[in-house]
């Protein structure tokens, strides 16, 4: 257990590092499965760049899914809820504390970096977000990333975003039969999931590269993504299919 916090540390603070710009002061949030009934989440009020043991505290997993099947949780209940499902650690976790419990029961899910970059809230902030995002454009983001994307139209924070979280994941899963790398949520930021610490970093900044280029196609009339056969043959492409184990 210890090992997997220290893991999540270093994770985190690699993702509040200011030079990357995926989050600053409090913003973003960080999990990790801690064993099989409960995880590690960041707590509210702490920053990821100075993550450290105290950042983190352990929450039970069965009370806080069950939340997500109860609708009329007002924010004193869910305040509750949240204290009462802690079993390690002072602080109160964060409120986004369902989202990271919904992720983490993903297939092959062990870690979850859920960030703001600039530069990805900007494209998602815009009027045309779904489609910059309805495509691939070069081939390292269908190898780090997958093919497609999770989208997800704003949403409150807190137990309303992870229910629509949850809906835009069962829509991939049904959709695509595998597990999202990526969920894009409007307005508000990202979440990548990892089955290791370095694969949630290597999401990010691949995805936060995939904006930049998204970025600078719209100097020269905007995205041209790659057709479904160019698409597929890359995903599946035995050479590439090795290189994304190196990136896990």
């Amino acid at each position: 257990m210890g090992n997997v916090l220290d893991e999540l540390i270093t994770m985190s603070k690699a993702l509040g590092d200011p030079n990357h710009d995926y989050a600053i002061l409090g913003e973003g949030n960080t999990s990790a499965v801690a064993d099989h009934d409960s995880f590690w989440v960041k707590a509210s009020g702490t920053q990821l760049v100075q993550a450290c043991r105290e950042s983190f505290v352990r929450v039970r997993s069965l009370p806080i899914l069950a939340a997500l099947n109860e609708s009329d949780l007002d924010d004193k209940a869910i305040k509750e809820l949240l204290k009462s499902s802690t079993v390690e650690g002072a602080r109160s976790p964060s409120i986004e504390t369902f989202l990271h419990a919904l992720c983490l029961q993903l297939e092959d899910v062990q870690f979850v970096g859920h960030t703001h970059p600039s530069l990805t809230v900007g494209l998602l902030s815009s009027i045309n977000s779904r489609k910059l995002f309805a495509g691939s454009i070069f081939p390292d983001q269908i190898v780090v990333l997958g093919p497609r994307n999770a989208y997800v139209p704003y949403a409150d924070p807190g137990l309303p975003l992870a229910l629509a979280v949850r809906e835009s994941i069962q829509e991939f899963l049904d959709r695509e039969h595998r597990v999202p790398k990526v969920v894009l949520m409007e307005n508000h930021g990202i979440i990548a999931l990892g089955n290791t610490a370095q694969e949630v970093l290597n999401i990010t900044q691949m995805l936060v590269k995939t904006c930049r280029i998204i970025s600078g196609t719209l100097a020269a009339g905007g995205p041209r993504f790659l057709s479904s056969t160019q698409v597929d043959r890359i995903d599946k492409r035995p050479d590439e299919l090795a290189r994304r184990k190196d990136f896990k």
